[in-house]
């Protein structure tokens, strides 16, 4: 009796400390508060709706100068990337086998005129003996009929010499337009005009106007549409009131604003954009063709816009979540959608209204069902000049 009594002790003074430890981890469990997390309260804002692109400059005219005859290059007159004035002699090509070919149509030409004149002479001391039957019409038909042969020799001997004139022209090249000059592909003494040899000889362009073009995804280009088929049933005028900007490589931004020119017939079936071209005065010549740079659009403004930070969001598998603190500060994932950047903040075109809160900060904490202890944080907002 007494060793049952002893065991039962010993028992019960090592399950003790064991519940003491387990009371006290509950205790502390519910002891302990929700999280503190930095939050956002959402609010809505007058946005300019701005839409920015990658595109690519190209001279008002890009002319390639090529070698239309084939031969030795003679000069070269001219600076590489200088300007160059229309008319300006840019290359000479060895004349001399063309001016060779031109003083054979010339022998030529001259040979039909000389058979033309024997012919008349025919036809004219044939033509009053046929009258009087003195010869057969046989021999007036072949007299008349050799006269109109000699006049085809000599047209066809004309047009061969205009020919060789023309050929021989292309041994000088001239500028076609005022613009800067590029590298030149061939030196004095290459063989040009005939491949493997250089064929085109260098470029101008004119830059005094610079050109665009750039690409609109299709959802994109539905965004626009949309915003303008809601501006029209408004009572506005049809066709976004746009401005365009250029923005180059350094945080270069061109001084001059755009013109939309045009927008392709249709949507490209492998890229499934939409391309379109700008114009830009470019007077100082600054901006160069082969460029990259992005066009900046921008429209109207967007009033009562709701925006929020970019790090406020998440992406999973093409749908945007953000974490709305609701009810007794319970967290639940709410999916949005965005319509654009506005410079480290995102438009949002549905899923949230004025006055929501929105986790800014932990969160791989605030995750949905957790209960937080909000607290609110202002965030500033940065973007572009605009």
């Amino acid at each position: 009796m007494l060793k049952s009594h002893y065991l039962w002790l010993v028992k019960l003074m090592l399950v003790l400390p064991v519940l003491s430890v387990t009371s006290c981890k509950e205790k502390i469990k519910q002891a302990q508060p929700p999280p503190e997390i930095q939050v956002h309260e959402v609010n809505a804002y007058d946005i300019p709706f701005v839409m920015e692109f990658v595109g690519q400059t190209y001279g008002l005219y890009d002319i390639a100068i090529r070698a239309r005859v084939e031969g030795f290059l003679e000069g070269v007159h001219f600076k590489e990337g200088s300007m160059v004035s229309k008319g300006q002699l840019l290359y000479t090509i060895d004349p001399l086998p063309f001016e060779a070919k031109v003083a054979e149509q010339e022998s030529r030409l001259a040979q039909a005129k000389t058979a033309k004149v024997k012919m008349k002479s025919d036809l004219d001391r044939i033509r009053p003996l046929a009258e009087i039957n003195a010869v057969s019409q046989r021999d007036l038909d072949a007299a008349v009929a050799g006269y109109e042969a000699a006049i085809a020799e000599v047209e066809a001997a004309e047009a061969s010499l205009h020919a060789a004139n023309i050929e021989l022209g292309y041994t000088r090249i001239y500028s076609p337009i005022d613009g800067i000059i590029g590298i030149t592909q061939a030196k004095p003494g290459d063989f040009v005009g005939r491949e493997p040899n250089p064929v085109v000889l260098n470029g101008v362009s004119q830059t005094d106007v610079i050109l665009v073009r750039f690409s609109l995804t299709e959802a994109q280009y539905l965004n626009i549409q949309e915003r303008d088929a809601s501006r029209t049933s408004e009572g506005q005028a049809s066709g976004a009131a746009m401005t365009l900007k250029l923005l180059m490589a350094g945080g270069y931004e061109h001084e001059q604003t755009g013109t939309l020119d045009f927008a392709d017939r249709s949507v490209n079936a492998t890229t499934g954009t939409l391309l379109l071209q700008a114009s830009f005065d470019n007077p100082r010549r600054i901006v160069r063709p082969g460029q990259f740079a992005r066009v900046r659009a921008i429209f109207d403004l967007e009033e009562d816009g709701i925006m929020i930070p970019q790090r406020c969001v998440t992406e999973l598998q093409g749908r945007f979540l953000v974490n709305l603190v609701g009810e007794d500060n319970v967290i639940e994932s709410r999916e949005v959608r965005l319509a654009f950047r506005y410079g480290n903040m995102w438009v949002v075109e549905s899923g949230l209204e004025k006055g929501d809160r929105i986790v800014l900060e932990g969160l791989q904490i605030a995750r949905e069902g957790v209960t937080i202890n909000p607290v609110p944080t202002e965030f500033e907002i940065i973007h572009e000049k605009i």
